[in-house]
C-alpha cells in the first residue's frame, strides 16, 4: 500500500465552498473573493455555486510559500 500525501486525506473533501476556503486559509470570505477575482486561484462553477477544487486550494499555498534565507 502505498503512502498518501498530506493533502490526500480519504475524509477530506474534494472541492471546497468559499467559506470552507476562507477557513482553511484562515481568511475572510472578501479575501477568497479578491483571490477569485484577480484569478490567483482556481473555481469552478456548477450550477450556481462557485466551488475550488482541493488541489487548487492546495497549489495556492505552495506558490505562497517563501523560503528563508
Amino acid at each position: 500500500m502505498s503512502k498518501k500525501n498530506a493533502t490526500q486525506d480519504a475524509t477530506a473533501p474534494a472541492v471546497f465552498t468559499v467559506d470552507e476556503v476562507a477557513n482553511y486559509f484562515r481568511i475572510s470570505r472578501a479575501g477568497v473573493w479578491r483571490l477569485l477575482q484577480e484569478q490567483r486561484l482556481r473555481r469552478t462553477k456548477i450550477g450556481g455555486r462557485t466551488l475550488i477544487r482541493r488541489v487548487d486550494a492546495d497549489a495556492f499555498l505552495a506558490s505562497c510559500v517563501e523560503v528563508a534565507s
